[in-house]
Formats: structure tokens, sequence, C-alpha cells
């Protein structure tokens, strides 16, 4: 079995992560393009998942902070101030995780999703089969009524605002983002902590992500995403990519077969603290 010095990987994740001092972000803008560079990252760190993150590029590699005053908390600004105005698209979607996905990468995204392309008929047709639940048809339903709303708003909409009805609230939200059909676009002091999200339908705000991914296929999308994150994090496990992405085994094993054959990737390569074998990116060998 080969062999790749873990300090490689390292040094190459401290680059692409920004998590060196010279390399840090400093401002919205800086944001911006270390998202378009790697083409999506985390909101914070993903506990045992190697993946870019806005907090390490900000603040360093270290714990997110308790305190609110942490000079690394400034990310927490820059992703408010920037919902709802086209740089990005912020959800839950990456690990279930809250991540930025650059406007140049969201359609590849789109393309994987259970969308056909008429997204106020689609929903109905997956709650008809079953897979999408009914609260998160309410939901839906309710911000193609009356448009954006802040959460506590959409609750009462969606007739889930009783006390019992909370975590069958948060996973129609889940639910409605991991499939590109509900984004955060606002932040609304509505609230008993004065701080809330305003959501609206996904293809109100990037029709331009639902139109590109007519042209990419699934099979071009997940190589397209994969290749996409060795070049983030140079090795990983298979384990890392279910769960940073979801898929089903079987897309997976494709996908890596896929970017073996380009020579892009190497597989069962032996890493030093990893248990399984990992696979790396051929530059890198």
């Amino acid at each position: 079995m080969v062999e790749v010095d873990q300090l490689i990987i390292r040094d190459y994740r401290r680059k692409t992560f920004h998590s060196e001092p010279a390399d840090r972000i400093h401002n919205q803008q800086d944001a911006v393009r270390f998202v378009n560079q790697r083409g999506f990252i985390s909101f914070w760190p993903i506990s045992g998942i190697p993946l870019p993150s806005l907090w390490v590029a900000a603040a360093g590699d270290r714990p997110v902070a308790d305190e609110h005053d942490d000079p690394g908390h400034i990310t927490w600004g820059w992703k408010d101030d920037l919902l709802g105005k086209g740089v990005w698209f912020y959800g839950r979607v990456l690990a279930r995780k809250n991540c930025m996905i650059s406007l140049e990468k969201l359609p590849h995204f789109y393309a994987l999703s259970p969308n056909y392309g008429e997204p106020e008929v689609d929903y109905l047709e997956d709650y008809r089969r079953g897979s999408l639940p009914l609260e998160a048809k309410n939901v839906y339903e309710a911000l193609l009524r009356d448009g954006p709303l802040d959460s506590i708003s959409l609750r009462r909409a969606a007739h889930l605002s009783t006390s019992g009805a909370e975590s069958r609230f948060n996973r129609a939200l889940e639910i409605l983002q991991t499939s590109f059909r509900l984004a955060p676009v606002g932040i609304s002091t509505n609230g008993a902590w004065h701080y809330s999200f305003v959501y609206d339908l996904f293809h109100r705000h990037f029709p331009k992500a639902i139109e590109k991914s007519r042209l990419i296929s699934e099979k071009q999308a997940r190589a397209h995403l994969l290749q996409l994150y060795f070049e983030s994090v140079g090795a990983c496990t298979v384990r890392d990519i279910t769960r940073v992405f979801r898929w089903d085994w079987d897309a997976v094993e494709e996908t890596i077969s896929m970017l073996i054959d380009s020579r892009s990737i190497i597989r069962d390569v032996q890493m030093a603290g990893e248990k399984q074998p990992v696979i790396c990116l051929q530059e890198l060998m």
C-alpha cells in the first residue's frame, strides 16, 4: 500500500483553509473571494470532517470561541450582512451544517436536488410520493403564498407555532434547504431574542442556478463537486465524502472511480492518524 506523509496533507490544508496568519481573510470581500476560490465551505468547522470554514480562514485553526466578543465572531456579522445580497448561497446543506456555496458551483448542487425544473409544482410530486413531509409542504406553501417571512411568522403561517411543533418545524427547514427549495435571505429582530432568519424560496433568488443546472448531468455534477472537495482537503476517507455530501454508496463509489480513471486521485493510501485508507490527490503523492 502506498503512503502519504501526514505533514504534506497538513501543509496543503493550511494553504487551502487559509489558516496561516499571512493568508487570513479580514473583511466581507475577502470572505466572498474565499468562497469563490474553494467553491463551497462550512460556516464553522465541523467536528471530525475535513472542510474549509469561514471561521478558520478568519480566526485561525482553533475552536470556535464561546465568548461573543471574540474577534473571530466577526464572521457572524459578515454572514448576516450578506444574506440575500446574491453573493453566495447560505444554508444547511453540507453534512447538514451551515455552509456557503459559490454562485458558480451552485448549479452543480441544484443538478443533484430532487427538483425537475418547475419549483412551484415539483414539491407536490415529492409530497405525493411520500418523500416530502407534510410540515415541509406547509412551510413551502406558506412562503409560496405570503413571500419572505421571518421564522416566527413562518411557523405561524405553516401552523407549526405550538411548543411541541418546534422540532418538526426545524426539520422542515432542514429538508427544504438540503433540497434547495428554501434559503435564509435576511435577518429579523422578531422573536424573544430579537434575532431570527428571514426565509424565502430558493427559485426566487437563484433563478440562474436553476437554468444553468439543466445542462449538467448528475454524474458530471458529482464528479465536479468531489474534485473540488479533494482540491480543498488533499486527502480524505470514503466516510468523509458520504458525511459531507450524503450521497448514496453507489453514487460515491461511481464518482470516485471516475476521478481515479481521470488520474485525479488515488485510493488505498495509508496515512498516519487514519485507521482506514484514504483517497488522495494524485499531485500530492
